[in-house]
Parts: structure tokens; C-alpha cells; sequence
């Protein structure tokens, strides 16, 4: 296939899931991975982490029972450790 074809088979393939915010983060992301990064420059801006994580986490749980739940299993580590 020439780079043309290339192109255009690329653009159709993204018209597909143009309405899906999600799999478009996806899509860039992996596309930005592609690419070489400049030396001296970050492979991605500070305020753009989060990104990276768009999609990744599935749970059934609401966010308040997922927070419930960390609170419940936290230590109390305060304690001092004879050695």
C-alpha cells in the first residue's frame, strides 16, 4: 500500500469510533507512543497524565464505595518497629 492509501485506510478506520471520546484518547495515545520523542523535551506534558489512565479502570463498585473501601483497609503504621 502507498502512504496515500495508508492515509485514507486510516481516516476510515477512525470515522468509526470518531463519537467515542474514549477509544479516540486510546488511539492517540498509541499514536504518540509511535513517534519518536525529542531529546530535551518530555514524552508528555505534566497536566496531561491523567489521560494515560482514560478508560483503564473498570469497576463495578461507584467511586464513594472504592474511596469506603481504602479507608477500611488502612493500617495504622504509626506504631515504631523494634529491630
Amino acid at each position: 500500500m502507498t502512504a496515500l492509501e495508508l492515509n485514507a485506510e486510516l481516516y476510515r478506520a477512525m470515522g468509526e469510533i470518531a463519537d467515542d471520546e474514549t477509544l479516540l484518547v486510546k488511539v492517540l495515545n498509541f499514536v504518540k507512543g509511535l513517534t519518536p520523542t525529542k531529546k530535551g523535551k518530555d514524552e508528555e506534558p505534566k497536566s496531561d497524565w491523567a489521560n494515560r489512565f482514560s478508560g483503564a479502570w473498570k469497576d463495578s463498585r461507584s467511586a464513594e464505595e472504592i474511596i469506603q473501601d481504602i479507608r477500611e483497609s488502612r493500617t495504622d503504621n504509626s506504631r515504631e518497629v523494634s529491630l
